[in-house]
């Protein structure tokens, strides 16, 4: 019995340290006790809170949002133009394998980009309105203004900006479609800007190529004194241009049909072998032992010494005339195919200045700022009387509490 007398006398002490640290009770019914007691203190607070609110509510200024809309290209699948496929020659046989597809995440993303950013802060002075100084402040400021979004059913894409200045919102909505038009005017979103970008790339490269013989040829008739070349000399010359000339056009067209086709393509596999069998003519054309034929067909090997620099270059000139021809008449062809498509983004709805705020919403301020103060300050009043509460019935956690306070009190 005297091993169980100290455990027995434990147990009320552990309920007691429990009940303690449980803290007392309290029913709705002293709650509403004590909210009815300080309800003076409450409506005051909440009365001053309504009040303050209210100024506030009045002294800030009218924001309006101006909307403007905008519809991208329809994204569906579109064969390349006849004329287009006509010039590629090989390229004829994929009627449409080539589907441009222009989604309208990529809009929205280019009219958030900072091209279209630093564009219109260069026009609007936008840095010095928003009172902000450098291009990455602006680019975290730019979604507080001004929001870019589409609908997922319709795709038309919505700017919605906000300004203090109606008119100047609207202006700003609507200069977005001028940028994002500048913008695309750049890049190669479509299929035909893709190849317009491309040819014109090939053309650019050309003109450069055709100076150069041009250069060469004069460099090679001042050196050796030759003007002109026989008939024979001249065939030859035609005839290993031609060949190179249709080599550099496979070779561009194989290039364009490579984006849209993978290797074991039948037409990718038919055009490598006809550039290969242009490549062994024109290497045999150009050896220094030719097979017996006519004079025509002699290899450039085995022309005078003296013409053979001569031959070489003016061959050369002839390749690039004909090369720029081929590059002109494609080029021309990839910008009729663009102007076909239209503008990339049509107008749906040009902003207009608003004639009515949508910001502030000054009823909902002062509603839920009083509704806040009204729940602080009951929520103030019963924490405080059940802190009373706990130090009545506990006196030695009231003298600790009474302790702790007079230690921090700022003048004791």
């Amino acid at each position: 019995m005297s091993a169980l007398e100290p455990e027995t006398r434990l147990a009320p002490a552990a309920d007691a340290a429990t009940h303690e640290d449980e803290g007392p009770s309290v029913s709705v019914l002293e709650v509403l006790a004590w909210l009815g007691e300080s309800k003076r203190w409450i409506a005051g607070v909440t009365a001053a809170v309504a009040i303050i609110s209210a100024i506030v509510a009045i002294l800030l200024p009218n924001e309006y949002t101006a909307r403007a809309s905008m519809l991208p290209p329809v994204s569906q699948q579109q064969a390349p133009p006849a004329a287009a496929l006509a010039a590629l020659g090989a390229l004829s046989g994929l009627t449409g394998s080539i589907t441009p597809k222009t989604p309208e995440e990529l809009y929205v993303s280019l009219l958030k980009s900072d091209s279209v950013h630093r564009a219109l802060d260069d026009r609007f002075s936008l840095r010095k309105r928003w009172d902000i100084e450098s291009y990455e402040q602006l680019r975290k400021t730019f979604p507080r203004y001004v929001r870019i979004s589409s609908e997922k059913k319709s795709g038309v894409i919505t700017v919605e900006v906000d300004d203090t200045d109606a008119q100047f919102a609207a202006q700003l909505a609507n200069e977005h479609s001028s940028e994002i038009t500048k913008l695309l005017a750049r890049l190669a979103v479509s299929e035909a800007q893709q190849r317009r970008v491309f040819f014109q790339q090939q053309l650019n490269e050309t003109k450069e190529h055709l100076i150069k013989a041009e250069q060469d040829l004069r460099a090679v008739q001042e050196k050796s004194g030759v003007i002109v070349l026989d008939k024979q000399a001249e065939a030859l010359i035609g005839g290993a241009a031609i060949v190179r000339a249709q080599i550099a056009e496979r070779e561009v067209q194989l290039k364009v049909l490579r984006t849209i086709a993978t290797p074991q393509n039948p037409d990718v596999q038919r055009m490598s072998a006809e550039l290969s069998a242009l490549r062994a003519e024109l290497a045999r054309m150009e050896s220094n032992s030719g097979s017996a034929g006519s004079a025509v067909d002699m290899p450039v090997g085995k022309l005078p010494e003296a013409g053979i620099a001569y031959v070489r270059a003016r061959r050369e000139l002839k390749i690039q005339e004909t090369l720029l021809e081929s590059m002109i008449r494609q080029y021309e062809i990839a910008k009729l195919d663009e102007a076909k498509e239209g503008p990339a983004l049509q107008v749906v709805d040009t902003a207009l200045p608003p004639d009515r705020k949508s910001k502030p919403e000054r009823a909902v301020i002062v509603l839920l700022s009083t509704l806040g103060a009204l729940f602080v300050a009951c929520l103030v009043i019963v924490i405080r009387r059940y802190s009373q509460s706990a130090r009545t019935q506990d006196s030695q956690r009231a003298h600790a509490w009474n302790s702790v306070l007079h230690a921090w009190r700022w003048r004791r």
